[in-house]
């Protein structure tokens, strides 16, 4: 079975229930369905077969949902790539892809032509009304492949992992995968008729990817949102009825600062929060409101989910997600992939369904990302004794201070309690006595006040010492991927052109002579999205 046979099956089902929602588009399966059929009759005129792989580059939109369905059903991989990256960013994308053919939005029409040039891949238009790899109307949906031509154990899609510790690698998905994950998920979540699921997650991004294999399914609708606009979210939530939820933390909390005091929107039953650390605050602020969320931890690499938090279970703190969904196993190893015990920190490692096969046409990689069977996430944690899991860090990210271990998510969720910061960014920088010192970057809330001393002082208090950063820097904004993960690596080189400094009366910008520049913080050479 795959994506295709199952929209086929979903349509013959549940013809006229709801599939896809966009702004002034409502398409039920059975629509869906014909407008996939025409699409992929085009692509298979075009020469597009089982094994090739077709390059999108779109913001969420019904055009680029049906291409996604269309390219399945000829067998075809999907390659969606990031719509932020430049051409230089993109070209090596396409080289490691090898698409015959790079779909884009007549927006990024410079942008996919530069970057399809450099990889010699032709390029064609997305079109917004009819069949959407040529505009034509669905009358030729009959001559399209007769049997959809992938296999379960086929690549769906090659997902480009975001860069946020290195060269971005392409993640090999198979059908399976994919399939394993939305019925994982929606046995934790449970499956509901009527569920909306409100995509403000790319499309490029597992996180969004996902939610089209979990739409054929379960039967349940996608609503897109072209870009992340907390207030246009918040008349979405209030207008379509959404219930379900995904977001990272900083979503999360542009959202409730564009609702306000309001509670959370009627039948919105789970706010599934995930990649990247939330801080206690966010969560008791969002669950005061009446927000169901649920802590979630996953990863490109396991399509999507890996542990979630139960709807029925007592509230989970920031840091704990519940234990693994269903089909997939989490074990924490030491150094030397020895399992340690419940409660001692070490590497999350994985097993089950839902992993990658690997790295498209990177073995090396490949090789070295799984164990005996278990992948190797690179992330720290623990488990409960009740098998939920804590998830600390990247083993990449954790900074080594003065021969202690420090982890930066947990500085940041404190300096995010702070009424004065509205994001924070926390790393480590080389140090000659402690070998490396804790530093952070702030971007303040607007009308709020506090200084440096008060925001080491707040941190003080709740942290040991070592942990307390040396330096804040305050910038006006925070290097994030584009589905709003942060990027460490990229901290180091903020310099604004002139340091901004707290001031304890406001947060007027004063001139200081800034530490970047000054050399007391050197920028570093880091790896972009």
């Amino acid at each position: 079975m795959n994506l295709a046979r199952w929209l086929r099956q979903r349509a013959e089902a549940s013809p006229g229930a709801p599939a896809l929602l966009d702004d002034g588009v409502a398409l039920d399966f059975a629509a869906l369905e014909a407008r996939v059929a025409a699409a992929s009759a085009c692509l298979a005129g075009s020469g597009v077969g089982p094994g090739d792989a077709v390059a999108l580059l779109a913001p969420n939109a019904v055009e680029l949902v049906v291409a996604i369905h269309a390219v399945a059903r000829c067998g075809a991989r999907v390659v969606p790539l990031n719509t932020r990256l430049t051409p230089g960013e993109l070209a090596p994308q396409l080289r490691v892809a090898r698409p015959v053919l790079l779909l884009h939005a007549e927006a990024l029409a410079a942008t996919a032509r530069a970057a399809a040039a450099a990889a010699d891949v032709p390029t064609r238009a997305l079109a917004p009304r009819g069949c959407p790899a040529c505009g034509g109307a669905p009358e030729h949906a009959g001559r399209g492949p007769a049997e959809p031509g992938a296999r379960a154990s086929d690549d769906l899609a090659v997902l480009f992992t975001s860069g946020t510790t290195g060269r971005p690698k392409g993640v090999r998905l198979r059908h399976a995968n994919l399939a394993w994950s939305a019925h994982a998920s929606a046995l934790r979540l449970g499956d509901r008729a009527g569920d909306r699921w409100l995509a403000c997650l790319p499309l490029f991004h597992v996180g969004g990817l996902s939610l089209l294999v979990r739409s054929v399914l379960q039967g349940s609708a996608v609503r897109l949102t072209r870009r992340f606009d907390p207030e246009r979210l918040a008349a979405i939530l209030d207008a379509d009825a959404a219930t379900l939820l995904p977001v990272v933390p900083t979503m999360l909390a542009r959202l409730l600062e564009a609702r306000g005091r309001r509670a959370a929107p009627e039948g919105l039953r789970a706010v599934l929060l995930g990649g990247a650390a939330a801080s206690p605050a966010l969560l008791e602020r969002a669950r005061a409101r009446g927000y169901p969320v649920l802590p979630s931890y996953g990863l490109t690499e396991s399509a999507s989910q890996v542990a979630t938090a139960s709807p029925q279970a007592p509230p989970a703190p920031a840091s704990w997600t519940g234990p693994p969904l269903f089909g997939t196993a989490i074990r924490i190893v030491d150094a030397g992939g020895r399992p340690v015990p419940a409660g001692v920190e070490g590497e999350i490692e994985l097993r089950g369904p839902t992993l990658t096969p690997g790295y498209l046409e990177d073995p090396a990689a490949s090789a070295a990302a799984f164990r005996a069977g278990w992948l190797r996430t690179g992330d720290l944690g623990s488990l409960g004794a009740d098998g939920a899991l804590r998830v600390l860090d990247r083993r990449e990210d954790r900074v080594v201070s003065g021969g202690e271990n420090v982890h930066p998510a947990e500085v940041e969720a404190v300096l995010l309690d702070h009424p004065a910061v509205a994001e924070a960014g926390v790393t480590g920088l080389p140090d000659a006595d402690l070998g490396a010192r804790v530093v952070a970057w702030v971007v303040p809330r607007a009308g709020a006040g506090a200084d440096e001393a008060a925001l080491r002082g707040f941190c003080r208090a709740r942290l040991a010492g070592y942990k307390v950063p040396k330096q804040v820097h305050v910038v006006t904004a925070l290097p994030r991927t584009a589905s709003g993960k942060l990027q460490r690596a990229r901290l180091p080189a903020l310099q604004p052109p002139e340091d901004e400094v707290w001031n304890s009366e406001s947060l007027s910008r004063q001139p200081a002579r800034s530490a970047l520049a000054s050399g007391r913080v050197k920028p570093s050479s880091s790896a972009t999205e």
